[in-house]
């Protein structure tokens, strides 16, 4: 093979959709075998050190660790934001009969879960932690069924496409609820001011989707002052920036293309590798074992599955909705464990539902074990499925 043909093979891939998941992918090794070798240390410290800039009035000195978690997810909750509004006015869920099933699928498959959560863990110390198995990874989950090609019909991305999307909604409104803190009313309000200014924007029709951002700034600083989870604030400023159901681009898939990228390449990853640096210690092996790893294992692996199935089989025997074309239950299983993928979101759960540093080490963990439990199982599953033939 020519020099010219692999790189063109390698730009290729690149650019291709499983490129962001073999980022993710290796993030996550990257980070494992650093916090396992004698720059565990370093790394701790290098994501404690607190930059920025703070004064009687403005308050933005934090650690690096926070302005990831805080910061840069915001802009990725602004991209899943984008997302959810752009199927609703547009995709998979701008109608009753398209939505139907991925959202009634999503219901039962961050319901059940939580509830087999509890189970395990019902007056306990680690009972907080009942949303982290609830949660979808899109990028992880899209990146195992895109491996599979056209062994699966393209209904079925889909339809795993809309079901993560709404499962994020889903997620996004139990931290909101949740998993924030005491509320402040006046940061609150100034929040809310923010958003009046976005939403006249909107309604002067102000193309320009970059000038969204500028209020969003303000938004987000005042929603982390406010006690509601911070990275709320890039889905609501998602949800106000201009978009229609022509061909034509709108100014929030502009902005969604353009964001795309550097969500996927760079923000996840970086995500991933901050908050999968698991120090290996004997007692976190036996915490796989306790309410808190096997909550999270049983409700991403049973739960999930089992939540999206019987969903579904409601969903379709109701005639509320249809099977994505050319697919049978079969593909229906093997997407519900590739729904079991929680991992981006459920690892933030993690964080923000303790304080206790080994609570948090155990549920990442449990969550890491499981989302690649869960892949395997979903990617074969699929793989030896009955071929579909088109209709």
């Amino acid at each position: 093979m020519s020099k010219n043909i692999r790189l063109s093979v390698f730009k290729t891939f690149v650019q291709s959709s499983n490129f962001g998941g073999f980022l993710l992918f290796f993030a996550v090794v990257a980070s494992l075998i650093v916090a396992n070798t004698s720059l565990a240390g370093d790394l701790q410290s290098f994501l404690d050190q607190k930059i920025g800039f703070e004064n009687d009035r403005i308050h933005l000195n934090y650690s690096i660790s926070m302005w990831i978690n805080d910061g840069l997810m915001a802009v990725f909750f602004l991209f899943v934001g984008l997302e959810i509004k752009r199927e609703i006015i547009e995709g998979e869920l701008s109608s009753p009969r398209k939505a139907a099933l991925p959202i009634v699928c999503a219901i039962g498959g961050a319901v059940i879960p939580a509830l087999a959560f509890l189970a395990f863990n019902q007056n306990s110390d680690s009972s907080q932690g009942w949303g982290i198995p609830m949660a979808t990874d899109i990028a992880f989950a899209l990146a195992v069924i895109s491996l599979l090609d056209r062994r699966v019909p393209p209904s079925l991305k889909i339809f795993l496409a809309a079901l993560a999307i709404v499962d994020d909604l889903i997620a996004i409104l139990v931290i909101a609820i949740f998993y924030s803190s005491g509320i402040e009313l006046l940061y609150l309000g100034y929040a809310l001011a923010g958003m009046i200014v976005l939403l006249l924007m909107n309604r002067f029709n102000v193309k320009n989707p970059w000038l969204y951002l500028i209020p969003g700034v303000f938004i987000w600083y005042f929603i982390h002052h406010s006690g509601i989870h911070a990275t709320i604030a890039g889905v609501l400023v998602a949800m106000t920036i201009p978009t229609n159901a022509i061909a034509e681009d709108s100014p929030l898939e502009k902005l969604e293309h353009a964001i795309a990228k550097p969500v996927n390449l760079l923000i996840i990853p970086i995500f991933a590798f901050a908050n999968t640096n698991i120090t290996w210690e004997a007692e976190m092996a036996s915490g796989l074992t306790q309410p808190l790893g096997l909550g999270i294992a049983f409700g991403l692996l049973v739960g999930k599955p089992v939540g999206i199935m019987l969903a579904s089989m409601i969903c379709v025997k109701m005639k509320w909705g249809t099977l994505p074309l050319n697919s049978g239950w079969s593909h229906i299983l093997g997407v519900s464990f590739l729904a079991a993928i929680g991992f981006t979101m459920s690892i933030f759960i993690s964080i923000l539902s303790f304080d206790d540093p080994v609570y948090v080490s155990q549920a990442k963990l449990s969550v890491l074990l499981s989302s690649i439990l869960a892949g395997i199982l979903g990617f074969f599953i699929l793989k030896y499925s009955k071929p579909f033939t088109v209709k």
